[in-house]
């Protein structure tokens, strides 16, 4: 019989911002102006706006408003739609990858998933809401990548979290 090896839960972290405090109702910048830098179109736009940049210490929050006409709805899980975690994950891509392009960390045409580490999903997110997103850089190297620290929030509740790196890619 195989063995079980129990692990304490992992707590969710701290807030890498405190949201409570930031106005959502006058974003930085609209979603015509995320188009602007953001290549992403249709099914594929994850966010809605951007509420508070602080290039200082290398932080953006935003959000994606969250309908029922999502892509996604429809086939995961009919009549139980939860968000799936690569389209969190991919919210949380395109707010890092807004802030590296808008500010040149890296540079490159285009700023690509270079990998993701300590992803956690701590709840289900549904249609209907605000999903909060904060990411940080925590580290550049040499014009070819960025590290972000990431978290998803929902109405005060951190629903997912993790660290993830950019990479510039090129046009063909």
């Amino acid at each position: 019989m195989p063995r079980v090896v129990e692990r304490e839960s992992s707590m969710a972290s701290e807030p890498i911002c405190n949201i409570q405090s930031l106005d959502f109702s006058k974003p930085l910048f609209t979603l015509e102006q995320i188009r602007e830098i953001n290549p992403q179109r249709f099914e594929m736009e994850q966010l809605s706006a951007i509420i508070h940049v602080d290039s200082s210490q290398h932080l953006i929050v935003g959000y994606k408003q969250l309908s029922h006409d999502e892509f996604w709805v429809r086939g995961h899980m009919p009549g139980f739609p939860l968000m799936p975690g690569v389209v969190q994950c991919e919210a949380a891509a395109q707010l890092g990858g807004f802030y590296a392009r808008k500010y040149d960390l890296i540079g490159g045409d285009y700023l690509g998933f270079g990998g993701m580490d300590d992803v956690r999903f701590r709840k289900p997110i549904y249609p209907g809401t605000r999903l909060d997103l904060i990411a940080k850089v925590t580290r550049v190297m040499a014009r070819r990548l960025a590290q972000f620290n990431f978290q998803g929030w929902v109405n005060g509740e951190l629903m997912f979290e993790g660290q993830m790196l950019g990479v510039t890619v090129n046009k063909g």
